[in-house]
């Protein structure tokens, strides 16, 4: 009786227990909270400078499908949060696009695909035999660090771009400067940008090892110190929680509203229908030659090998993503989506920045963002444009700029003098060139130069200081 009386009350204690935390249990670890969930929302939104820009642009010069892409890229962000654990980003493939756009006449949806398969099947091959992973493991990481630095600062420079002159998405070119007072005007860019940069700083999320610091100085300081160091300490951490980057992007479209009331109207309900394209022969052949060829070095640098690099520098206790995955993931993604005619994708380390420097600590934060572009595509469909052609283009450069930054920042960590310039001349190279492929075989040939300068050539053609000097010394004997 006293044992069943037992196993009642455990029954009974226990229950409240699992009612309360039942849903954390069928939650992937992947894509469980490691941050508050304003901040996972706001680095959602981190990466969007890039992609609204490239997919407005695409859906008017090459009639891209909306909801074709929006579906899919949604799909692929779903998977890759709980793939990686990690906000690893979904972004256009920026050389096909650029490629698409620039040709006269335009590629067409099919030559774009092409395109797309063609750069998946090179990467897939590549992961699937080890390939990628062996050029990873033996790569020096100042070539590395070229190739993020050009890339950060490409990002930041097309920013500041969007942010001072009025752009042509379709012809890709800058216009006439941008006025202070107007929606989209420079007042507007340069008080999101002041606020990003007093929420989120310098982008340092690690506010314990401050705390500590000021902990310890004021031990050695006066009550009225001590105060105003706790007082500091709780301001920062309260504007670090607000989801500024989702702010601000909630800003621009509450912008383009009031910009173009017409667009509540032009919205209708319901999503394209999707359908399988038909590739021909020269259909690949135009979107290998034209636009897979120079993508290719651009996505094996910094859609697998930079992006997991990164990764390791900005989640040091989960350790670098698998690069056999990574490279694995852009193929099998652009397997699926390409043969619908869906915008060509890859993982981008400018992405990943982003998504980091605005919150975004794990898989939740890419798959909030699945889930939104989803519900877009299934709503709005193809009228969701409407919307996207009347988005301030001055926000969405504040939002790359930040992007950018963070990304070029991961170049830091060069101790000497024979690293830094191996880094710089390959990001200079790359920049000058606008050329990634450029700039990593020109740091991979200074970095070679550089070891075969220190190397004993003595001792490679067999011979010893130690001979040498026996040598000497028995013709100075005689």
């Amino acid at each position: 009786m006293a044992h069943s009386i037992h196993e009642e009350t455990e029954t009974t204690t226990a229950t409240p227990l699992l009612r309360r935390n039942w849903w954390w249990f069928q939650v992937p670890s992947t894509i469980k909270l490691k941050t508050s969930l304003s901040s996972e929302l706001s680095g959602a939104v981190g990466d969007l400078g890039t992609y609204i820009p490239i997919v407005l642009a695409l859906s008017l010069v090459n009639s891209l499908d909306l909801t074709t892409t929006l579906v899919f890229t949604a799909l692929y962000n779903i998977a890759t949060g709980l793939l990686f654990g990690l906000p690893m980003p979904v972004q256009p493939m920026k050389s096909i696009a650029a490629v698409a756009i620039s040709e006269s006449p335009p590629l067409s949806i099919p030559q774009i695909s092409a395109a797309g398969l063609s750069v998946a099947a090179v990467l897939l091959f590549l992961g699937a035999t080890g390939l990628m992973s062996f050029l990873y493991r033996y790569l020096p990481l100042p070539v590395v660090r070229g190739v993020q630095l050009s890339q950060g600062l490409s990002f930041a420079m097309s920013a500041i771009k969007y942010i001072r002159y009025q752009q042509d998405l379709a012809t890709q070119t800058s216009g006439a400067a941008r006025s202070w007072l107007a929606l989209d005007g420079l007042l507007v860019a340069l008080a999101a940008t002041l606020f990003l940069i007093l929420t989120t700083g310098a982008g340092v999320d690690d506010h314990s090892a401050a705390e500590n610091t000021q902990r310890e100085e004021s031990d050695e300081t006066d009550s009225l110190n001590k105060t105003s160091q706790s007082r500091i300490s709780r301001r920062i951490r309260f504007l670090s929680n607000i989801p500024s980057a989702l702010l601000v992007f909630l800003f621009g479209l509450v912008i383009c509203f009031i910009s173009d009331p017409s667009i509540f109207g032009d919205l209708k309900f319901g999503p394209s229908k999707i359908a399988l394209i038909k590739i021909t022969w020269d259909d690949l052949k135009i979107g290998f030659f034209r636009a897979a060829i120079p993508q290719i070095p651009l996505s094996v640098l910094n859609s697998v090998i930079a992006v997991c690099k990164l990764s390791g520098d900005l989640f040091p206790g989960k350790g670098e993503a698998s690069v056999m995955k990574v490279s694995v993931s852009v193929g099998l993604m652009n397997f699926v989506g390409c043969w619908f005619g869906a915008m060509p994708c890859c993982h981008g380390a400018g992405g990943l920045a982003g998504q980091y420097r605005f919150g975004g600590r794990s898989g939740a934060s890419v798959v909030f963002l699945g889930l939104a572009k989803l519900i877009l595509a299934l709503v709005f469909g193809n009228s969701f444009g409407r919307i996207l052609g009347q988005f301030p283009i001055g926000i969405l450069g504040v939002l790359l700029l930040f992007a950018g930054i963070e990304l070029a920042m991961a170049s830091r960590d060069m101790n000497s003098k024979e690293e830094s310039f191996v880094m710089f001349v390959c990001a200079a190279v790359s920049l000058t060139g606008n050329s990634a492929a450029l700039g990593f075989i020109v740091g991979i040939v200074l970095y070679l130069l550089l070891k075969f300068r220190e190397l004993d050539c003595g001792a490679c053609f067999g011979f010893t200081t130690r001979k040498v000097k026996d040598e000497e010394a028995s013709l100075i004997g005689n």
